[in-house]
């Protein structure tokens, strides 16, 4: 059996950092499980929409907020690594919860998450890891691990797309092990 995976930045950047953090953490799942995972790496972009007000709610939900919401419900389990803009989630990203939230404020369906945050920066999103932490449970998230470091260009090669330090490299390697050992207990259940 294959594994639906969606992965994604919290990031609308085109050069996002922890869209490269995350779309490596899922070729580390895909190496990981046998029979390898159809991964669904969504970009941000494709998700753009007007910011949420309770005025604009009250005229519906956007489409792109609805087809996100789906994506998630259609999955075994999520990648997501966050960027941090002045401490906390970024806009894009900060937008697409709220509406999504708004669907079902469990959002995260009760799927399988391990969180995940990098940033140029020696805090390494700390901030923003530690809220989605907290957070992200209270929304229907099974986190099941958490991942974060930085500065980012001390611990990646963006060339190769893959950690160089072997601390770090052990560390992904425990947190998407613990995804795979929760999703191949949804499987037995």
């Amino acid at each position: 059996m294959t594994y639906r995976i969606v992965a994604f930045a919290g990031s609308n950047s085109t050069q996002s950092i922890n869209k490269r953090l995350v779309a490596h953490a899922a070729d580390v799942l895909n190496d990981s499980v046998s029979g390898g995972v159809d991964t669904d790496l969504l970009d941000l972009n494709d998700y753009e929409m007007p910011i949420y007000s309770p005025e604009r709610q009250a005229a519906g939900i956007p489409p792109q907020a609805q087809a996100f919401f789906d994506k998630i419900g259609n999955a075994d389990a999520l990648l997501i690594s966050l960027a941090e803009y002045n401490g906390s989630y970024a806009t894009a990203f900060k937008n697409i919860f709220d509406w999504c939230s708004r669907i079902d404020m469990a959002m995260f369906q009760k799927k399988p998450v391990l969180v995940m945050a990098t940033s140029p920066g020696l805090s390494g999103g700390q901030h923003v890891h530690g809220a989605a932490m907290g957070a992200f449970p209270f929304y229907g998230a099974d986190v099941v691990a958490g991942f974060q470091f930085g500065p980012f260009g001390e611990h990646f090669d963006v060339e190769a797309g893959c950690l160089t330090s072997d601390d770090k490299v052990a560390e992904l390697q425990a947190a998407v092990e613990v995804l795979k050992a929760a999703l191949d207990g949804k499987r037995t259940t």
